[in-house]
């Protein structure tokens, strides 16, 4: 069974220094085993300015157990599978420990988009692109995080404004859609439950 008081302990560990490490656990509807991290790209990496999403499920055996966790964004990179967002990182399977938390297996995930792992990969055609032809994988990665790992602040302000129209206060919209990712049907269900 998973111990939910430490899970709330992690939660609260993972978001009180939000502000200086950028990474955000925050709960994927009502239950404390699904939850989504948010990792920022690494700066001087393809990935940098990109705000990357990482869903998180909790088995009954966590702590014990690791962590499910794969990317719900979309990343170009040979550790992670540009199709189903599966992570290849040891920690998150025969070398995870009880004395890891969300936050370190977040951190390593961060850590992993600045060190690829191109002859352990997950994604066999990315690493082979990023081992041959480096200079196309690291523009593939860059459009892939323009693409997918950013939001416009047009976009971002059209939907503040849709949600506004239709009744809610500003300053609840911008939270709620910063806690589900800038994800407009999530948040209005969020912001309809509350």
């Amino acid at each position: 069974m998973v111990d939910l008081a430490r899970v709330q302990k992690e939660l609260h560990e993972c978001n009180r220094d939000v502000q200086v490490s950028g990474i955000n656990v925050t709960l994927k509807g009502d239950s404390l085993t699904h939850l989504i991290g948010t990792i920022p790209g690494p700066i001087g990496t393809p990935y940098e300015g990109g705000t990357f999403k990482i869903d998180i499920t909790l088995t009954d055996g966590y702590p014990f157990e690791p962590p499910k966790m794969k990317f719900a964004t979309k990343v170009w990179h040979p550790n992670i599978s540009s199709q189903s967002g599966a992570i290849c990182l040891d920690i998150l399977k025969d070398q995870w420990s009880p004395a890891l938390t969300l936050k370190t297996a977040l951190l390593s995930i961060q850590a992993l988009l600045s060190a690829p792992e191109p002859d352990d990969p997950q994604d066999a055609v990315v690493a082979q692109q990023y081992l041959r032809d480096h200079q196309t994988f690291v523009g593939t990665a860059r459009y892939w995080t323009e693409t997918f790992a950013k939001t416009s602040t047009l976009a971002a302000d059209e939907k503040i404004q849709k949600l506004v129209e239709m009744g809610f206060p500003e300053a609840q919209v911008r939270s709620t859609l910063e806690a589900t990712g800038w994800d407009e049907n999530m948040a209005l269900e969020k912001l309809l439950s509350s």
